[in-house]
């Protein structure tokens, strides 16, 4: 309301000057009407005066003239203007009515960002519970998981001061020899297969049925060509096995959180008005004056060009601190193996870096790469199937056992 009435009242000014100026030049011709009236009086009471009064009339016509056409110069420039600040007036009204809908788009994602932000540190508390409960399992099945390292490593030792043992053990007979080589090789194809479900560790399953293969080779019965065939694909199927490096991601997931205080935030996009020569005369300035105002009276935005307001410094705090928590996400479940929401995380970062953060800095682009090269490594990778030397020479036991 208070911008129309200042328009109202700047267009009453206008006319009002307008107005007394135009009277002005209606009283000067009203007074050359009246000396005109008054110059036949005169030479009808003194015919003798006809030229004096002839002169006297033609010097008020003289005088008059140039004053009605300053008075007129005087009424077109004010209405200039007046017409030129009321375009300036609808201008700034634009111009503010423009920031004023950029801010609130702004608060409004503001507010969303805040309510998933929110709903994110629920979630983050949620994993983080878990995965403390997650973590202690692990170290637990990591400290059983070395104890049987350990127990494998030394094995081999034993086992040859065992088989040396009863080789030198008079009377030892050769099924009690094949009996113990066939247990030792079941042995080692059941950690062959703990080792490659339960501990995702292809290289000590490749190990452990390397052993069982030697020993199966040791028993030298033809029977066991099946089991040997069987072994063969397994070594195969596990060294054709692709091996992600875990350990690696999630050290490189962790430095990028913490690095993301350091990246900078996409600067405001504005426009910039034409700046006018300064060796351009006074007509050529008032030129370009009056055409950047008409210009700016209609302005047409590509939508992905929308221009974006300065961030505060909430905001930016907001931001980084939810990429932050992305990334974070994007880490725990790749521990905890659930590739969908680590897949999620990551494409969640990757978009709140190309909105927000300046993408043409070299540290930005960095970042951005790093979380694609992450992704397109950690592709998921089903684990072969070794069970089946294992069923075969359980079937081989039970089948000698029977015999017997």
């Amino acid at each position: 309301m208070s911008e129309e009435t200042r328009d109202r009242e700047t267009a009453d000014a206008g006319t009002e000057e307008a107005a007394s100026t135009e009277a002005s030049i209606d009283e000067a011709r009203a007074r050359q009407g009246a000396t005109t009236e008054e110059m036949p009086q005169e030479s009808q009471q003194a015919p003798g005066k006809g030229k004096e009064a002839a002169k006297t009339a033609a010097q008020p016509r003289q005088g008059t003239s140039p004053v009605s056409w300053l008075a007129l110069f005087l009424a077109l420039l004010t209405l200039a203007a007046v017409g030129y600040m009321t375009v300036e007036e609808r201008r700034t009204r634009a111009v503010e009515e423009a920031s004023g809908e950029s801010f609130d788009r702004l608060s409004n994602r503001i507010d969303e960002s805040q309510n998933s932000l929110t709903s994110l540190d629920d979630s983050v508390d949620e994993l983080v519970s878990s995965d403390e409960a997650l973590e202690s399992r692990m170290a637990g099945l990591q400290r059983e998981l070395e104890q049987r390292a350990d127990m494998l490593d030394s094995l081999p030792g034993r086992m040859s001061n065992l088989e040396n043992s009863v080789a030198a053990m008079q009377g030892a007979s050769a099924g009690a020899r094949d009996t113990w080589l066939l247990a030792e090789a079941e042995y080692y194809m059941q950690i062959a297969n703990a080792q490659l479900q339960l501990g995702k560790n292809p290289r000590l399953a490749m190990l452990a049925l390397e052993m069982a293969d030697e020993r199966v080779v040791q028993m030298a019965n033809p029977a066991l060509t099946d089991v040997r065939r069987a072994l063969a694909e397994e070594l195969a199927a596990l060294e054709a096995m692709e091996k992600p490096d875990l350990e690696g991601a999630t050290l490189t997931l962790a430095s990028l959180a913490r690095v993301i205080d350091s990246l900078p935030l996409r600067a405001a996009s504005g426009r910039t008005g034409d700046t006018p020569d300064e060796e351009q005369g006074a007509a050529g300035r008032a030129w370009s004056s009056v055409k950047e105002a008409m210009s700016g009276l209609v302005k047409v935005t590509p939508p992905d060009e929308e221009t974006r307001a300065l961030l505060t410094p909430d905001a930016a705090h907001l931001i980084r601190s939810n990429l932050a928590l992305q990334l974070q996400a994007a880490r725990l479940a790749l521990l905890r193996g659930e590739q969908a929401i680590f897949e999620q995380s990551l494409d969640d970062a990757d978009a709140l870096l190309t909105q927000y953060f300046d993408t043409g800095s070299a540290q930005v682009e960095s970042a951005a790469e790093t979380i694609a090269e992450i992704r397109d490594s950690m592709v998921a990778v089903q684990a072969p199937d070794i069970s089946e030397s294992l069923r075969l020479i359980r079937q081989f036991r039970v089948l000698s056992g029977n015999e017997q």
